[in-house]
């Protein structure tokens, strides 16, 4: 108790970090995700917030080493979900009283930019939802374009603070040079809520790598931040071992569950008001109680998928993802019984960050 207590009171210096994410003493460790469990009810309340995620569209034209959906896959059955499809998922969304929908898909140009636009004002205008949208590296134009149509939040992913690690697994677009902090700082600027996040265990990351990763996100002032295993799939570079940076023996950081959830605890204590979803790869690697203790470790956000069924096996980003077989109907069942089952309740309303001061 008294290791918690010190935990809530002190600030984590990079040496903090990179000491608890090396730590496997459970005692020690139980400390941590007290401390974090706190820490998130202090902060951000005992509501799990559902938001709802509709996989809008899996083209893309990027050729990242880990991802089902790169562009030179040609085992994936393409698809692009109608306007109508969308807002049938959206409707269905605000009739489960979940708050937000997440409009999701590859960097995908064939999505328009005043396509999107038009979808966003819509589900503004006919519901309460917010709106979050995950459409990858699109050109500030289209971001500010979809702001002004009333989207609130924004997800992008930096994968990995470690500035050649990235480069290798996400390389640059023709003539187009990837920074996902600048466009992290222009979504902020624009007036989204921005969100962003990092895998654990990409063969080539370090430690110190990921302790780096969460001393980042104290930086960025972020909505939400998403913390998930490496997962890659079979027919990527990483996934049939093509591509692969050495590290010192000992330095590789494991993708397992246990080293997700020191990754979480840690960034709940750095980012004590941050949303921090148990994630869909978390439920995918523990599907007995992955999410549920991800949820007793700091995270308070939920993605039950509204994909529907025709189109979620082809949103393989990587393979045997969790409740791909299930409806939002079922998800919407299981996972307010698995919420409750850990003392939290179901949150209402959009689930926005709740910052100091704010009710």
């Amino acid at each position: 108790m008294a290791q918690r207590d010190r935990l809530l009171d002190q600030r984590l210096e990079r040496t903090d970090l990179l000491a608890w994410l090396r730590e496997d003493d459970p005692a020690r460790l139980a400390e941590l995700w007290a401390a974090a469990d706190e820490t998130r009810r202090r902060n951000v309340g005992d509501e799990v917030h559902l938001r709802g995620l509709i996989e809008i569209s899996n083209f893309c034209v990027r050729a990242c080493g880990y991802c089902g959906l790169r562009a030179g896959n040609r085992e994936v059955e393409r698809y692009r979900m109608s306007a109508d499809e969308i807002f049938a998922c959206a409707h269905e969304a605000e009739a489960y009283g979940w708050g937000t929908v997440v409009m999701q898909s590859g960097e995908d140009y064939g999505l328009k930019t005043e396509w999107i636009a038009g979808i966003v004002r819509r589900i503004k205008a006919e519901t309460g939802l917010a709106v979050t949208l995950s459409l990858g590296e699109r050109p500030d134009e289209d971001l500010a374009v979809w702001r002004e149509a009333g989207a609130d939040r924004y997800l992008l992913r930096f994968e990995t603070s470690d500035e050649e690690l990235y480069r290798l697994i996400h390389p640059d677009l023709p003539g187009r040079v990837s920074d996902r902090f600048r466009i992290l700082a222009k979504l902020r600027d624009l007036g989204y809520e921005p969100g962003s996040g990092v895998m654990i265990g990409i063969p080539g990351q370090t430690y110190e790598s990921v302790a780096a990763d969460i001393d980042t996100f104290r930086g960025l002032d972020l909505d939400m931040i998403g913390i998930g295993p490496y997962i890659a799939h079979p027919v990527t570079p990483l996934g049939d071992h093509t591509w692969s940076r050495p590290v010192a023996e000992g330095e590789q950081i494991p993708s397992d569950e246990l080293t997700v959830y020191k990754a979480v605890a840690l960034t709940r204590l750095a980012c004590p008001e941050s949303n921090i979803p148990s994630t869909t790869a978390l439920a995918t690697i523990n599907k007995v109680d992955g999410r549920e203790l991800g949820l007793q470790r700091g995270a308070n956000i939920v993605m039950p998928n509204l994909t529907p069924p025709e189109y979620r096996e082809k949103y393989e980003i990587y393979p045997d993802k969790a409740c791909v077989n299930e409806t939002a109907e079922m998800c919407r069942g299981c996972l307010s019984g698995r919420i409750e089952t850990i003392g939290r309740t179901v949150g209402t309303g959009p689930g926005g960050r709740r910052r100091s001061g704010q009710a």
